[in-house]
Order: structure tokens, then sequence, then C-alpha cells
């Protein structure tokens, strides 16, 4: 008894502590979860930081034709999390949300205002539903009226306001589509709307088959249709029954009493485009067969003129799937594209046909021919112009001017011609011949003013002999934005004005009949841009918008335009910027560079200088200024220019060349004291994500780099990416050569990746970063990836944004602000 007695108390005592150390051991292992789940919780990065990010964005304009109304829309903060989590579909390139068949991701406006021109008074446009919004905003023909759309949790639905009361109403109830492009487009007349409404009695949408029915079924038949990687296409018949009744529409044509009128059948309408003369509808119907290679906007197209009831008059075209369009950035499909209304006649219908097959690799002395065809739209259309290169669009003016562009990617080129539409056979006068990439030599754009059908042409005076052009003015000093008349007599241009420093001033439009007044976005360092009207001949100027300066705090930021040589003569720029109060006799500090590189046909074109000095400092948290407040010099913008002249691909050199711009930049930072050479980061999204990368891989010239949102691995991208045209097939060395995924093992430096779980930009998918982190990890790099939940290429919620900032601060101070400038690293060979 006594030796049971004893064993029953062991293990009693046994069991006691055997509880006791599971308690203590689950106490911990909550604890360590508790600690693990903080650390993975979204976190905030320090108040100055959060203060830059939280500042209201400054209010966007529009002016309405008459010239007589500033039409200023507000902007909403930092979206919650919550919005970007609602149900979202995405179906052939577009993404939609299925509660209010509209766009899921566009921007919109939480409120309007009505500035008047001549007086300056500001009126809000009230009774607009709060924590709704608005969005697809058009002006009236006349100027009287605004119409927009107000999406609420339920849905989408047209609104307008007219001038006079500044009061706003709800048109008709019924639901617009706004998936795909705008939902409503004005009449001529001012008094009616054409709309884009969800079909009555539509019912509910297709449900995901418990079972397949079949397996998925793709066939190729030997005809080549290489296609770049697309994002959010179609990948079932499921997904294209959700696709067709999400998209598909009914047009009504409503007045502004709300009296409204059924035209045709419901269809995917891509585009409902009234005349001038409002008589006849230009309607463009997407149709079957899809596709799970291309977007929708290559989906098959029937085009088709309509009268105001509804009635076909024409078939215009029915162009067919266009998965086999060649490579190339100069490649475009085989029959008519780019439909359109002439826009100083009544009823002239337009578009264009390529003579090459829309091969850029075919041989041909003639590319492209622009077509017009007249109501009735019964006589052969009549060829307007014949093309060398590329069409590039067209501005009408009157029957004896109209300006057509034409480009040819390849080499740069660009050419404007003068045509006279109302006499087709004459000969076309060459305007402007260069290539596009000078921006020294760039006259400017035409200045457009509405017709009073709402429709935009030449802004021309002098008995329609002359047009205004205006411009960005770029030169070797900066930016000085410039208004020019153009004599089409006699071909000389009269600068008229231009913008002096220390402001950077630049003009919008014209607004009034003789071309001496016009509306101009006037900023400089520390101003903000705000709109002023500007009589170039009396010099009188007028502010007529007052925005704060959205970030105050850093007003005294020092901002200075940076050139310098790269080792092969290239001129580079960047433009630098110090924490306010910074002093020389401070010493260096931690840089923060930005920068994101881009290609060129020519190192004179990629050493101009792309910027103003007397550009306001604009401090947006997706770029590299907030780390201002927490003492870093930036360098923003450097130019990392690849170069490939005449018959050489800027992408053979890739790699020497991004390592010889970064080498330059640091050298001219440091040189100038204000940086220290061992604490430079270097940081991009996108494709500065993959500038990053391979910079880190290449060279020891940083300490450490962030990446958001890139690409690393080429032959994810086989069929081309950013401005190289070439397969993988055509360059594997190429491709292998860029891929920073190929280098993993030589990235010796920290690296933070950072990618949105939606990203929908082509070829950076958010596997790019995953296997990135991978190899990364597998190599024993130091390496930090975060993947932001429903963000895409270009992140909005503000759980989201924060997160990224602290990240980003985190990674700063701990690799680059307090790295020992003891360390040394350790040099890779080539």
């Amino acid at each position: 008894m006594l030796l049971s007695s004893i064993v029953y108390k062991k293990r009693r005592m046994t069991s006691f502590c055997s509880l006791i150390f599971m308690a203590i051991v689950f106490f911990y292992v909550n604890a360590g979860l508790a600690q693990q789940l903080e650390s993975v919780s979204y976190r905030m990065p320090p108040q100055p930081i959060a203060d830059i990010a939280d500042a209201l964005p400054t209010p966007t304009v529009d002016i309405d034709p008459t010239n007589q109304w500033l039409l200023v829309m507000e902007l909403p903060g930092l979206l919650p999390i919550e919005e970007l989590a609602l149900p979202e579909l995405r179906l052939a390139g577009i993404r939609l949300a299925p509660r209010t068949n509209g766009p899921s991701r566009d921007r919109y406006y939480t409120g309007l205002k009505l500035v008047h021109i001549a007086t300056g008074e500001e009126f809000p446009v009230t009774d607009i539903p709060a924590d709704t919004k608005i969005q697809h905003i058009r002006w009236s023909p006349d100027g009287q009226h605004l119409a927009f759309s107000v999406t609420d949790r339920d849905g989408m639905y047209v609104w307008i306001a007219d001038t006079t009361s500044k009061v706003a109403k709800q048109l008709i109830p019924d639901k617009l589509n706004g998936t795909y492009h705008a939902p409503f487009q004005w009449v001529s007349d001012s008094r009616t709307l054409l709309c884009k409404v969800v079909p009555e009695g539509r019912g509910e949408p297709p449900e995901v088959p418990d079972t397949p029915h079949a397996p998925v079924i793709q066939e190729t038949t030997g005809k080549k249709a290489p296609a770049r990687t697309y994002q959010d296409l179609l990948k079932n018949p499921h997904d294209e029954n959700l696709f067709e009744y999400y998209t598909t529409s009914q047009i009504l044509k409503v007045d502004l009493d709300g009296a409204k009128t059924t035209l045709g059948k419901p269809g995917i309408y891509s585009s409902t485009m009234p005349s001038p003369d409002g008589k006849y509808i230009l309607v463009q119907t997407v149709h079957r067969p899809f596709s799970y290679l291309v977007p929708v906007y290559r989906f098959p197209l029937r085009v088709e003129v309509w009268d105001m009831e509804g009635n076909l008059v024409k078939q215009v075209a029915d162009v067919p799937l266009a998965e086999e369009v060649p490579i190339g950035f100069d490649a475009v499909p085989t029959g008519r594209r780019s439909f359109t209304w002439r826009a100083d006649t009544p009823a002239t219908l337009c578009w264009v046909e390529a003579l090459d097959n829309g091969d850029p690799n075919q041989p041909a002395e003639i590319r492209d021919r622009f077509f017009m065809l007249p109501a009735p739209f019964t006589e052969e259309p009549i060829p307007l112009v014949s093309l060398g290169l590329r069409y590039d669009g067209i501005h009408w003016g009157h029957g004896r001017l109209a300006l057509v562009e034409e480009f040819w990617w390849k080499t740069r080129q660009t050419r404007t011609w003068i045509v006279q539409p109302d006499k087709p056979k004459s000969e076309p006068k060459l305007l402007f011949d260069r290539s596009y990439e000078d921006r020294y030599s760039d006259p400017g754009n035409p200045v457009l003013k509405s017709t009073p059908q709402g429709t935009p042409v030449l802004y021309t005076v002098n008995k329609g002999h002359s047009f205004f052009l205006m411009g960005l003015g770029a030169s070797p000093e900066g930016n000085r934005p410039f208004l020019d008349r153009f004599d089409v007599n006699t071909f000389q241009t009269k600068r008229l004005w231009q913008s002096e420093a220390p402001y950077y001033e630049r003009g919008v439009t014209i607004i009034d009949e003789e071309g001496f007044r016009f509306l101009t976005q006037r900023e400089s360092v520390a101003e903000p841009p705000n709109y002023y009207t500007r009589d170039w001949l009396s010099g009188d100027l007028r502010q007529l918008t007052f925005f704060p300066h959205p970030t105050p705090q850093l007003r005294n930021a020092y901002k200075e335009l940076l050139k310098y040589t790269r080792e092969d003569g290239v001129q580079l720029t960047a433009i630098l910027y110090l924490p306010p109060g910074y002093k020389p006799e401070y010493g260096p500090l931690p840089l923060l560079m930005w920068a994101y590189p881009r290609e060129y046909k020519s190192a004179q074109a990629a050493g101009q200088v792309r910027t103003s000095p007397y550009q306001f400092i604009r401090v947006r948290w997706s770029g590299a200024l907030p780390w201002l407040t927490m003492g870093f010099a930036v360098l923003d913008g450097p130019t990392m220019p690849i170069i490939g002249e005449d018959d050489q691909e800027p992408n053979d050199t890739y790699i020497q060349q991004l390592v010889s711009s970064a080498r330059a930049a640091v050298d001219e930072v440091v040189g100038r004291g204000v940086a220290d050479s061992n604490r430079i980061a270097i940081a991009g999204h996108s494709y500065g994500a993959f500038m990053t990368a391979n910079l880190l891989a290449h060279s020891d010239l940083f300490a450490a780099g962030i990446a958001r949102s890139g690409a690393y691995n080429r032959t994810l991208t086989p069929f081309g990416f950013q401005a190289e045209e070439r397969t993988f097939w055509k360059a594997p060395d190429v491709y292998f050569a860029m891929s920073p995924f190929m280098h993993a093992d030589k990235v010796n430096e920290p690296i933070l990746l950072i990618h949105g779980e939606a990203d929908n930009n082509s070829g950076t998918f958010p596997i790019q970063s995953h296997r990135f982190y991978h190899a990364l990890k597998g190599h024993g790099a130091d390496a930090r990836l975060v993947m932001l939940p429903f963000e895409s290429h270009s992140y909005r919620a503000r759980e989201s944004i924060m997160h990224c900032l602290w990240e980003m601060t985190q990674w700063l101070e701990k690799h680059v602000k307090n790295r020992s400038v003891e360390e040394k690293k350790i040099p890779i060979e080539e």
C-alpha cells in the first residue's frame, strides 16, 4: 500500500509538473505567436513620413467648352483596404466591380466646384450624395451642363448639374454599365445623352459549375500569334460567360428631362460616338469569338453607323480577332482601324488602313492610308493622305487645314503633314520632320478649341491661316514652356510668350477668340501649381485657384539640377534634394537614389535635360522625397539612358550602360560632398525595380536596394518587354544577361522586394518577386519579400502604403543610414 501510494503521488506530481510545463510552453508559444502576428500586421512609418502620405492631393481642373467656367475636381485621400478588398472580377484585361457594374480600381472624385473665369467667384456643386464616387465627368457642348456618374454601394448612375443653379440631380433610375469605356456621351444638341445601361431583366450572373463540362482546349493552326505577357485574361468558358454578362449594355437615348428611348439590342459596346450634327451614331461592338491570349481591345469588333433611332445605316467593318498581329511597336492589325468622325463637318466618317499587312518587317513605301466617307455613306471612300510611316493621329481645323501625324518607332521618326480635307487630291505639305526623342526640337502641340457641336478642332485665327502651338520648351537650361503662332501661308513661327525664371508656367488652353488670353498653370520651387489667366499681349496675370502647399514641412528643401557626364561622354542629369536647413559643414549624408532607365536611339537625345529647376517640389509618397524628413539626401531621376544608335539595339549593352550611368551619378554626389559613398541606396518601381536588382548584381556602388513591383526573369516575358521588340528566341543572350534572376548569386547587398499580390501590369507578375526571392534566399543573400494583399501595380490602400513606407524606412535605417562606415563591400569579378 505504501509503495502504491508513493507511486500514485509521484504520478500525480509528474502529471502536475507536466501540466505546468505545458502551460509554460503554451504561454511562450502563444506569446511568440502574438509577437509574430504583431510583426506581420500593418505598420506605420515615422510620423513625418505618414503626414506626407496622408496629405490630401491637389485637385484637378477642367475648363468648359465656352471658356467661362473652371471645374475644380476634388480628390480623396488614401483609400481604406476595405475598398480594395471588395469583390472584383478580372476578365479579358479589365477589372470590374460586380456589385456596381463599374470599374473596380479607377480614380474618382469626391466633390466638384465651379470657378467663374471672368470674376474668380467660386460655387460648389451641391446635392451630390456624400460617400459616393464621382467619375466620367463630361461638359455639354454648350457648356451649360455637366454630366457625371455617381457610384454608391449598389450601382453607378448618371447625374447632371447646370451652371446656373449649380445643383446636381440624378437623371434616370437605370444603372449605368461602366465596365468597359465611358458609360455615356453627349449629343451635339447639348440636351441629349447616349447612355450604356445594365439591360433590363438581365438576371443573375452565371454560376461557377460544380464540375467542369469539358477540358479547356486551345489550338494553333500554324499561324504565328505572338503576344506579350498580358494579365487578367479569360481562362475558360465560365470566364467568357461572366465577361459577356457584365460587359453587355443597352443603349438609351436620354434627354435632360429624363425621357428615354431604347436604341438597338443589348451588346458589348466599346464606343457610341454621335456625329457632330447629331444625326448618326458610330457604334463599335465587341463580339465572339473571344480569346485566351489577348485582352478585349483585340477581340473581334463590329463597326456600324446607326441613325438616332437605332436603325442600321451602314456596316463599316467587322474586324476579326487580332491574335496574329506581328511582333513590334510599329505593327498593327490588318484592315480598317482608328474609326472616328471628322470634327469640322456634320457627318464624315474616317478610318485608317494598313497597306503593308500591318507588318513593320515588310518593305513598303506606303504603310498607312487615311480615308473619309461623308454621309449618307453610299459612295466610295475618299483617300485623304498616304503615309510612309505609321498613322499617329489627326487634328482637324477646317476644309483647307488639318494636321496629320505619322511615326516610326524603330527609328523614332515623327512627321506632321498639312492637308486640305476639302481638296483630298492636293499634295500634302510637310510641316515637321524630326526625332520625337529630340526634345529640344519639339515644336509643341496644336492648341484645340471646341466647336458648338462639342468636337475638338484647331484654334485658328487670321481667317483660318494661323494656328497656335504650346510646348514644354526643353533646353539645356531646363524646360521653359511657350506659346507660338504658326502661319500656314509663310510657314513662319512667332514666339508669343515663354515662361521665365524663377517660375515654371505652362499654357493650358486659349480662352478668347483672338488668341491673346490663355489659361496657365504656374508654380515655383516653393509655390504649388495654381491656375492663372494671362494676356500675352498686355502681360496681365490673374490668379484663379489658391491650392495650398500640400507638404509645407518640406517647403524649404534644397533643389538643384545636376549635369554630369558618363565615361563614354553621354551627358546625364538628375535633381538633387537636400533636407531643409542642411549646410555644407554638416558633411556628407546618407543618400537615396530613385531612378528609371529609358531606351534611346541617339546619345544626343539621351543627354538632353528633361525637367526644370523651377518646378514645384512635389513630394509624393510613391517616390523618394519623403526620406528628406529622415535626414537623407535624395537624387531623384538620375538619367539611366540605354542607347543603341543606328543598327545597334540598346539592350545589347544594357548592363554596361546601366552600371556606367549609376557610377557617374554616385561620383557626382560624392564629389560634391553631399553623399557618403558607403551609405547610398538605389531604389525604383517597375522597370526601376528591374534596374535596382541589376545594379546590385553587377556593381558594388550601393549599400542596399529597394525594388517595388518589378520583373526579374525575362524568360517569363519571352515575346518582348519594355522597349525590347526581339523575342527570347531571337536574342536569348540578351534576355539572359539582362535578367537579375540569372545572376542572383552575385547580389551581395541587402535588397527589399515589395510587390502587389494583384499586379495587373504586363510582365510584372507577382511570381517574379516570389521566384527572385527564392533564388536570393537559396544563395544566402540578405533579402526581404513583402507582398501587399489586393494591391495592383501601383498601390492604393492606406494600410498598404503606410506599411510599404514603414518597410522602406526600416530597410534604409538599418542597411544604409546606420551602416558601419568601416564595413567594406566584397568586390564582384565580372
